[in-house]
């Protein structure tokens, strides 16, 4: 019985030591097969300035099946170019950062309350978030009716922002053509008058070679 326990001990002795020796740190540097290099991931929206960045979860009408079906769940964000100062709706899953929505913010566009429910909205859009053109139905819903009444308002200000801004290029555009035929206009009224200033010249020439000579007139 003793010499069982003895060697039982003496196992567990040996168990002991080989785990501290796999444990130890040799302090050796193993070099990795693959160098991976830091590469820069670009999303598109570096030139853009944020107006609104708000929790939600999308979904998109199937006319097929008549249902409604769930685009994601992530952060829906409104876009303005730095430059053109366009507005566009993104809206990307939060784990993938997959695009779930993608698409202009027109004049046209009409955010309503989705019956039944004060927490979500509904609209339809030309859509390009599978990498083509395509009519959406849309619906998105907040966790909360405070954000759902923002997004609402955000999107009809920027609507009407840019209604007004299209207004105004054209308004500049029309002026500019007005300026451009007035000069034209003005131009050749003053080249009028200098073709009606020939002819005087030229009868008083005549008549000048007609008093000199005299006798032409015989």
């Amino acid at each position: 019985m003793a010499t069982t326990t003895t060697t039982q001990t003496h196992q567990d002795e040996q168990e002991e030591e080989t785990t501290a020796a796999q444990e130890e740190d040799t302090g050796a540097q193993v070099a990795p097969i693959v160098r991976l290099h830091e590469v820069s991931v670009t999303t598109g929206e570096e030139n853009e300035d944020v107006l609104l960045d708000l929790k939600a979860k999308l979904y998109r009408f199937d006319k097929e099946g008549n249902q409604w079906k769930e685009r994601g769940v992530g952060t829906v964000k409104l876009l303005k170019h730095k430059e053109t100062s366009k507005v566009r709706l993104v809206m990307r899953q939060s784990k993938t950062l997959k695009i779930c929505a993608n698409h202009l913010v027109l004049p046209s566009i009409s955010v309503q309350e989705h019956a039944g429910s004060d927490k979500s909205c509904v609209w339809h859009a030309t859509d390009f978030a599978d990498g083509e053109l395509k009519e959406e139905l849309f619906c998105i819903r907040f966790p909360s009716v405070e954000n759902c009444k923002t997004f609402k308002e955000k999107i009809e200000e920027v609507a009407d922002s840019q209604g007004k801004k299209s207004g105004e290029s054209e308004e500049a555009s029309s002026t500019a053509n007005l300026l451009e035929k007035l000069s034209v206009g003005e131009k050749s009224k003053d080249e009028e008058g200098k073709t009606e200033e020939v002819p005087v010249s030229a009868e008083k020439k005549d008549e000048d070679v007609k008093l000199e000579n005299p006798s032409d007139e015989k």
